[in-house]
């Protein structure tokens, strides 16, 4: 599963966000709570589920 940012980013738990502290293989529920997006840095609240 993914989640889709309303800016169209999408986060892949595979890839995860290492540029900004999230490990490749990290689940969307480890991804901590104030990591924002980095596109747009919306909060992961915004994100959906695709």
């Amino acid at each position: 599963m993914k989640y889709l940012c309303p800016c169209g980013y999408e986060y892949d738990p595979a890839v995860g966000d290492p540029d900004n502290g999230v490990a490749p293989g990290t689940a969307w529920e480890d991804v901590p709570e104030d990591w924002l997006c980095p596109v747009c840095a919306l909060g992961k609240e915004v994100f959906e589920e695709v």
